[in-house]
C-alpha cells in the first residue's frame, strides 16, 4: 500500500489509534462485567452449596428456612442474567462503530483520489489494487481487535485462580530435607519453647511451652475451651509452624522434614470427621492406597467398627454417602478412627476423637487404643478427664501456657487447676 501511494496509506492508516482506543476501552468494560459476574456466580454456587448440602438441607428444614433460601437464589440469579445481558451488550455500538468506519475507508479513498489535489496522481489500476490490499488488511485487524477484547475481559475468568496460585505457601517441603526413614523412627516428640500466635491475632495461642513427650508415652492435653490443646496437636502435625521455637521428632526439627515423611510419622484423629463419597473401603484404603482387604479389615476391628460393617447390605463395598450422612457421628468417627490407624503412624494425635461415641462404645474404643498404643507416642486431648487417667503425663493449658503437668494421682494430690476440671 505504501509503495503504491504513501499519502493514501496514511488516510487509511488514520483510523487505527482511535480504533484500538475503542477497542481497549470496550474490554475494560466487559472485564469489570465479567467480574463482577464471577463474584456473583460465586455467591450463586455458595447458596446451593449452603442450601442443597446434606448438612444445609438438614438446617433449612430444621429452622425454617427455605423460603428464604428461595428468594435469595432467585435474586442471585436475576442479577447473574442481568449481568450476562450486560456483558454481551456492552461496548456492541462502539464495535459496530468500527466496523461501519472500516467499511466506509474505501469510499473515502476513493473521495481522496478524486480531489482536484490528488487528481491524476493514481491510477484506476492503482486505485483497485490499493484498496483490494486495504481490505486484505482491515479484516485480520478487525478479527485481532475482537480477539483482543476477549482476552482482556476473559482475564477477570482467571482473577481468582491467580490471587490463589499467588498465594505464599505457609507450610512447605524444606528445601534440603533431612533424609528419615518413617519405618525407624521412635517417635520421641519434643516442643522447645514454642510460641504460636494466628495472623492477625491480638496474643499468642501458644507462649512457652516446653514438653519432652518420650516415644511410646501417652500425653493428655487438658483444659478448658481455648487454651491451646488443639493448636499445640496442630504444631505437631505441622498444619502450623511455631512464631518461635521448635517441634522436633527423634531430634529432628518437623520443619527440616519431607510433609510426605512427617504425614506417615504423626497421624490425627479430629473432632470434626470428614468422610469422602466413596465407599468404606476407599474412606478407609485413602490413608493406605496399597493396604490389602485383610489389614483393612484389621484397622475397622481395632476401631471397633468392623461388625457394623460387614452386617451393612454391601459391606466394605457400602456407600457412605456425602460427608457420611449415613452414619452416626460415633460411627464416622470410629471410620476415621480406622482410616489413622491403617497407617500406622509412630505418633498418634487424638483431638477429641471420642467426644461422639457413647459410653459403652467410649469403653471398648478406648480399651482398643489401650492396646494400640503400647510402643506409640500418643498425644490425647480431651475434655472429658475419665478418658485420661492412665496418660503417662498430663499437661494442664491455661491461655496457651502449661499451668500445670504431672500424673493424675500428682495433680489430684496437688489441688490446683487439674482439680477444679476434675470436679
Amino acid at each position: 500500500m505504501v509503495a503504491l501511494s504513501w499519502r493514501l496509506s496514511l488516510i487509511s492508516l488514520v483510523v487505527m489509534p482511535p480504533a484500538i482506543y475503542l477497542t481497549r476501552k470496550v474490554a475494560r468494560m466487559r472485564r469489570a462485567i465479567t467480574t463482577q459476574q464471577q463474584r456473583e456466580l460465586a455467591n450463586l454456587n455458595v447458596t446451593i452449596e449452603e442450601g442443597l448440602s446434606i448438612n444445609g438441607v438438614q438446617l433449612a428444614k430444621t429452622m425454617g428456612t427455605g423460603p428464604s433460601l428461595v428468594e435469595r437464589f432467585t435474586a442471585s440469579s436475576a442479577r447473574l442474567i442481568d449481568l450476562e445481558l450486560r456483558s454481551q451488550l456492552a461496548g456492541r455500538w462502539r464495535m459496530a462503530s468500527l466496523s461501519i468506519i472500516f467499511a466506509a475507508i474505501p469510499a473515502i479513498i476513493y473521495l481522496a483520489a478524486g480531489l482536484p489535489v490528488t487528481a491524476g496522481a493514481v491510477t484506476i489500476g492503482t486505485l483497485i489494487a490499493f484498496t483490494t490490499l486495504q481490505n486484505s488488511l482491515f479484516r485480520p485487524v478487525t478479527g485481532l481487535l475482537s480477539t483482543s477484547v476477549s482476552v482482556i475481559s476473559s482475564l477477570a475468568l482467571f482473577a481468582r485462580i491467580f490471587e490463589y496460585l499467588d498465594l505464599p505457601v505457609e507450610v512447605g517441603d524444606p528445601a534440603h530435607p533431612v533424609a528419615i526413614a518413617p519405618a525407624q523412627v521412635t517417635g520421641h516428640v519434643r516442643l522447645e519453647d514454642v510460641t504460636f500466635a494466628y495472623p492477625g491475632a491480638d496474643r499468642a495461642a501458644l507462649t512457652g511451652i516446653d514438653l519432652d513427650v518420650p516415644a511410646g508415652t501417652t500425653l493428655a492435653l487438658v483444659g478448658e475451651t481455648g487454651s491451646g490443646k488443639t493448636t499445640l496437636a496442630s504444631l505437631v502435625a505441622r498444619l502450623f509452624d511455631p512464631s518461635s521455637g521448635a517441634v522436633r521428632i527423634d531430634g529432628i526439627d518437623i520443619r527440616d522434614m519431607r510433609l510426605a515423611d512427617l504425614a506417615a510419622i504423626v497421624g490425627v484423629v479430629s473432632q470434626e470427621t470428614y468422610l469422602l463419597h466413596a465407599t468404606v473401603r476407599e474412606n478407609l484404603r485413602y490413608a493406605g492406597p496399597d493396604a490389602t482387604d485383610a489389614e483393612i479389615e484389621g484397622a475397622a476391628r481395632s476401631a471397633q467398627i468392623h461388625d457394623l460393617i460387614a452386617g451393612l447390605p454391601d459391606g466394605y463395598d457400602t456407600m457412605v454417602g456425602s460427608r457420611g450422612h449415613r452414619f452416626s457421628g460415633g460411627e464416622k468417627q470410629r471410620l476415621a478412627i480406622a482410616r489413622t490407624l491403617l497407617r500406622d503412624p509412630r505418633v498418634l494425635v487424638l483431638d477429641e476423637a471420642t467426644s461422639a461415641l457413647d459410653t459403652e462404645t467410649e469403653r471398648a474404643v478406648q480399651k482398643a487404643f489401650d492396646n494400640l498404643t503400647r510402643g506409640r507416642t500418643t498425644i490425647t486431648i480431651a475434655h472429658r478427664l475419665s478418658t485420661v487417667r492412665s496418660a503417662d503425663q498430663i499437661v494442664v493449658l491455661d491461655h496457651g501456657r502449661v499451668v500445670e503437668a504431672g500424673t493424675h494421682l500428682s495433680l489430684i494430690a496437688s489441688e490446683g487447676r487439674y482439680t477444679d476440671l476434675a470436679a
